[in-house]
């Protein structure tokens, strides 16, 4: 009796951890420092976000808190600095690690549903060019392919104009955001559609889907049961440089004036708020959120290279 436990228990597949662990993929991301150390600073980054309310030392986002009397201090290590502000404070007395903490967690929420919302639509617009084909196929491609002769900003740009012109010049914070997201995932769904219509195309010849139709199931089920978890491994690796692409582009937007208001700044506006100060000595209100954005941007392209590489066949 002890010996057929003992049997079941070795033949017990090994966890989903203990999978991951023993993969090539995480040999390959301890084996490189520099992943290792991106990976570090994008989690930081992710938990300095979600925790800006625990650790920052104000609300940039409450007027109650802020005192003009506090504008433009210099960081704490000059001469003229106060605390509690450590990296100085801006034009409206606002702290500026406080503010880079909050501008972080808008920026990356922006980043985030602009990338799920393209990847969505990329998928299913994908799924449907290459499963179906015929008019379907080329239809969805041929707008793909014109989309694609504008760069993503010119079209974020429109459809922030279209916004705009449409629902009232003066936008509240939460439809701004809103139209950020929506503009943003039209400038990148092509990648994911492209992509996962080239898998498709190889992925239905395959006898598993000619058993799935020939057991009667239908094309949709076909396709979100059986070939999209098959084609999800490229879509990853675009999700992850796309989400750095998606924050450039949402700061790009701010700095141009078509992005989050100063009343609830990304780190875009911060930039775009202390570009104004900069010939006048006050350094610190541009320096720090761009440091910021910078850091994260090459954090997450770092991480994204490296699972480029390491979900790569060819380079294994």
């Amino acid at each position: 009796m002890a010996d057929a436990r003992t049997t079941t228990l070795a033949a017990k597949p090994p966890g989903f951890l203990a999978r991951a662990l023993d993969s090539d993929v995480w040999a390959s991301f301890t084996r490189s420092k520099l992943t290792m150390a991106a990976a570090a600073v994008t989690i930081l980054f992710f938990a300095a976000a979600l925790l800006a309310g625990l650790v920052s030392p104000q609300d940039p986002f409450n007027p109650a808190e802020l005192e003009l009397i506090n504008s433009r201090l210099p960081p704490i290590w000059d001469a003229e600095g106060q605390r509690p502000f450590m990296l100085g404070t801006d034009d409206q007395g606002r702290d500026m690690l406080s503010a880079i903490l909050y501008g972080l967690r808008i920026s990356l929420l922006v980043g985030f549903m602009g990338v799920a919302f393209a990847a969505t639509l990329g998928i299913t617009l994908g799924l449907l060019a290459g499963y179906l084909g015929g008019v379907t196929d080329t239809l969805i491609m041929r707008i793909a392919d014109v989309q694609l002769t504008f760069p993503a900003i010119l079209i974020a740009l429109l459809v922030d104009g279209v916004a705009k012109s449409v629902l009232g010049g003066h936008l509240d914070p939460a439809t701004t955001l809103s139209v950020l997201v929506f503009s943003i995932g039209l400038s990148f769904w092509v990648q994911y559609a492209r992509t996962v219509r080239g898998s498709v195309l190889v992925e239905k010849n395959k006898d598993y889907v000619a058993a799935a139709r020939l057991i009667g199931l239908p094309a949709p089920v076909i396709m979100a049961r059986h070939v999209l978890p098959n084609v999800l491994g490229p879509v990853l690796v675009i999700a992850t440089i796309n989400l750095a692409l998606a924050i450039i582009t949402e700061a790009t937007l701010s700095f141009l004036g078509s992005g989050m208001p100063d009343t609830m700044p990304s780190l875009g506006t911060l930039i775009r708020i202390g570009n104004n100060y900069l010939f006048s000595g006050e350094w610190w209100i541009v320096a720090f959120p761009g440091i910021a954005l910078a850091l994260l941007v090459l954090a997450i392209n770092l991480v994204g290279d490296w699972l480029r590489d390491a979900l790569n066949p060819r380079l294994r």
